[in-house]
């Protein structure tokens, strides 16, 4: 059977909705290590769920602007890595590869630098190009994070640059003769000026007038801000659940699906109530490299426990090591709110209980770092001299993880129903 594309999905899940009364939530995954993504085949081959990996500019991103922090991918070995583990994993149902909040200023360092206008949107437009040339499914148009605006970017400009972005991808793609891709659009953080259901449904309307008149495609997502923030480990916004069903029916009125960003450790209460809201997907990313790293520390505790009782000859420095690496990476930063953020190195490496925190949030983008990788080995190595299955046991805390969100979001059997309906 053909690969059903990302818009047809969409077509079939508002059609299996409306006749059916199907509620239900896609996850968007961030693809944080290849222990998650085989984690997500796994479970996704054992509960028939259509997958999404969203891969942030920071994460995945072409060698010449700089590549990826997660296994130094580029588009094209992140492409062809997903595949392998999905072969690996004896999977046969539907995922999807996206990018997520794609576009200018979307490398740290480009904001940082204050690259100017022209020069952001070459690069952004370099960095869609390989989306596009190494079979990305879904690219998210987000030409928020622009450093030259101490608050909101006028909606205005938005709309110009993403009608720009997404002029250039289709004129790329069908001069290429390569298969259609769907488009995410908007963004969750409030610069983005999508701060009202009002300016939502109006910056949906717009977008679609100015689309329409240039035949481009309409977007199958808009994102929209219903109170989520993560910080620390934890979701420290305030979760509007009567918001989200009026951004969802504004979405609805024009076909397109609401988008939530940052569902990391909402309660399990709301969680369930995403599907009756109308939320179409929601995306959560550092919590599965949250919850990778707790087993990693985990098994080093048991690690630790077997050497005191002499039944490990010599242990591994993998604490130490990943917490050197965490706290030099400078990535809690991002994180940390309030005072904590302005911590010096020495105040953080004197502090215990700090050092910790900033381990358990950042230790995922340690996870390819030459010394994190030989002490994370070493502690695997000793652990199964001892009988245990470290792989299996992380393997195991991520799909518990995944789990959670594929029931609370009723996704089980989803992609048996989107293939019967599409097949007629």
């Amino acid at each position: 059977m053909k690969k059903i594309t990302m818009t047809d999905m969409m077509k079939a899940m508002f059609e299996l909705e409306r006749e059916e009364n199907l509620k239900c939530t896609l996850l968007g995954i961030g693809p944080m290590s290849p222990d998650l993504i085989e984690a997500s085949f796994l479970l996704a081959r054992e509960k028939d769920f259509p997958l999404m990996f969203i891969a942030s500019r920071n994460q995945v991103d072409a060698d010449e602007l700089g590549g990826g922090y997660v296994c130094n991918w580029d588009q094209y070995r992140f492409v062809d890595d997903i595949s392998k583990i999905s072969s690996k994993t004896g999977f046969e149902g539907l995922y999807y590869i996206c990018r997520d909040h794609g576009g200018p200023w979307q490398r740290d360092n480009e904001r940082n630098e204050k690259l100017p206008p022209e020069k952001a949107m070459q690069l952004a437009k370099e960095s869609y190009l390989a989306d596009l040339l190494a079979g990305f499914d879904l690219l998210h148009i987000d030409p928020t994070k622009n450093p030259h605006y101490e608050g909101v970017v006028p909606i205005d400009l938005v709309l110009d640059y993403t009608v720009e972005l997404i002029e250039y991808i289709e004129s790329e793609r069908k001069k290429r003769d390569l298969p259609p891709v769907a488009y995410e659009v908007g963004t969750e953080e409030t610069n983005g000026g999508l701060t009202s259901v009002d300016i939502y449904m109006d910056f949906i309307k717009e977008l679609n007038s100015r689309l329409s008149a240039k035949g481009l495609p309409s977007p199958v997502f808009i994102v929209g801000q219903t109170g989520t923030l993560t910080r620390n480990t934890e979701n420290i916004g305030h979760f509007d659940g009567d918001t989200a069903q009026r951004l969802s029916d504004a979405a609805k009125k024009y076909s397109v699906g609401l988008k939530e960003h940052n569902g990391d450790y909402l309660s399990e209460k709301i969680l369930y109530m995403h599907p009756l809201l109308g939320i179409t997907a929601t995306n959560v990313a550092p919590e599965f490299g949250v919850v990778e790293t707790r087993a990693c520390l985990m098994l080093a505790d048991i690690e630790n426990y077997m050497f005191e009782r002499n039944r490990i000859k010599e242990k591994s420095n993998f604490v130490k090591t990943i917490q050197q690496e965490s706290i030099k990476s400078g990535r809690w930063k991002k994180w940390l709110g309030g005072e904590l953020a302005n911590l010096s190195l020495d105040d953080i490496l004197k502090d215990e209980k700090i050092s910790h925190l900033i381990t358990e949030i950042c230790g995922h983008y340690t996870f390819d770092n030459p010394a994190v990788k030989q002490e994370r080995m070493r502690m695997y190595n000793n652990l199964s001299e001892l009988g245990l299955n470290p792989h299996e046991i992380v393997i195991s805390n991520l799909k518990k993880s995944i789990g959670k969100y594929v029931e609370c979001f009723n996704l089980s059997g989803l992609t048996t129903r989107i293939k019967n309906r599409i097949a007629g």
